[in-house]
């Protein structure tokens, strides 16, 4: 299998983790987040400890754009991590969830990864912060809809890795 990275996005909720987890089943996965180093200077700075509300969903949103106003902290960041995906003989896919339209363009630029957007009817879209909302907002490679069961959604898994190899 040659190796694969692939930016991922959607909503909260509607499966990405669990869709990357079962990928896992078939491929060995780095999973990655562009805001992983955010949430680390969340927790430092105010005292945030995961909650996924829309009061905290926006606090990441607003530390991430600080990030990248200030140098683009979360490319370094997921430029870094791929280098060592790319370099480790045993990783053969890495995913990098990204949110925002134009950190998935720069990502999508600099390493040639594919964009994959999953949906699900059964998620009510986020409006509460810019991020979340635009989602959709992007011309992604592979789309994904996420609806049916779990033992679904692991053979849409399966398939996508099979896809990739």
């Amino acid at each position: 299998m040659n190796k694969k990275i692939v930016v991922i996005n959607g909503s909260g909720g509607v499966g990405k983790d669990t869709f990357v987890e079962f990928c896992s089943e078939f491929a060995k996965v780095k999973n990655i987040s562009s805001v992983d180093k955010v949430k680390e200077a969340a927790e430092i700075l105010v005292g945030w400890n995961g909650e996924k509300d829309d009061k905290s969903r926006k606090l990441l949103v607003d530390l991430k754009q600080l990030s990248i106003a200030y140098n683009d902290y979360p490319i370094t960041y997921i430029k870094n991590e791929a280098d060592d995906f790319l370099a480790n003989p045993d990783q053969q896919m890495m995913f990098v969830h990204i949110r925002e339209i134009s950190e998935i363009k720069k990502v999508k630029e600099i390493l040639k990864a594919k964009t994959l957007l999953i949906t699900s009817s059964r998620v009510e879209k986020i409006l509460t912060n810019q991020s979340d909302a635009n989602v959709d907002q992007y011309k992604y490679d592979i789309y994904m809809a996420n609806d049916g069961t779990l033992e679904e959604l692991r053979e849409k898994a399966k398939q996508f890795v099979l896809m990739e190899k």
